[in-house]
C-alpha cells in the first residue's frame, strides 16, 4: 500500500468509528431525549425521584392556592391527569385550558411537584410538543392561530 492509500484507510476507519460511536451514544440516550412526557406516558416511562418534564393542558377548575403559598392543579393530555403541586409565582400567562410544561419529579404519591412552570408566552402560542401530543392523542382542537 502507497503512503496516501494507507492515509485514506486510517481516515476512513476512524470516521467509521466515530459513526459508530455517535450511533451508540443516541440509542443510550434515545429515550432522555425528549422535551417532556404527557401524563399518559409518566406512569410508563418515569419512575418516582426521576427528574423530567411534564407536559400538557392546565385541566379547568383545578387550580387551587393553599394557605402556605403552595398552588396545586392537574395537567392532562385529555385520556390521563396527573395531579402537580408547586411553591412560587407562576407565569402571568398561566391559566386553566392552556398549554403548560412543568419541571420537577413524581413523589412517593404519584403527585408531581414541580419547582419550574413554564406557560405559554402569547395568546397564539403552544408548544410544539404539547400540539404534537394532542393530535397524536386525537383531541387536538384545530385553530387557524394556534399553526
Amino acid at each position: 500500500m502507497s503512503r496516501k492509500q494507507k492515509r485514506g484507510a486510517f481516515i476512513a476507519t476512524g470516521i467509521a468509528i466515530l459513526g459508530i460511536a455517535v450511533g451508540l451514544v443516541l440509542f443510550a440516550l434515545s429515550d432522555a431525549i425528549v422535551f417532556f412526557y404527557t401524563p399518559s406516558e409518566v406512569a410508563a416511562k418515569v419512575e418516582p425521584g426521576q427528574r423530567f418534564r411534564l407536559g400538557g393542558l392546565v385541566a379547568t377548575g383545578s387550580v387551587s392556592k393553599t394557605s402556605d403559598g403552595k398552588v396545586q392543579f392537574v395537567v392532562t393530555d385529555t385520556h390521563k391527569s396527573l395531579p402537580v403541586s408547586y411553591a412560587g409565582i407562576l407565569p402571568d400567562l398561566f391559566r386553566e385550558g392552556q398549554g403548560v410544561v412543568a419541571e420537577g419529579m413524581l413523589d412517593g404519591q404519584g403527585k408531581f411537584v414541580a419547582d419550574t412552570v413554564l406557560a405559554k408566552h402569547d395568546e397564539n402560542y403552544m408548544p410544539r410538543e404539547v400540539a404534537d401530543a394532542l393530535k397524536e392523542k386525537g383531541v387536538w382542537q384545530h385553530n387557524e392561530a394556534r399553526q
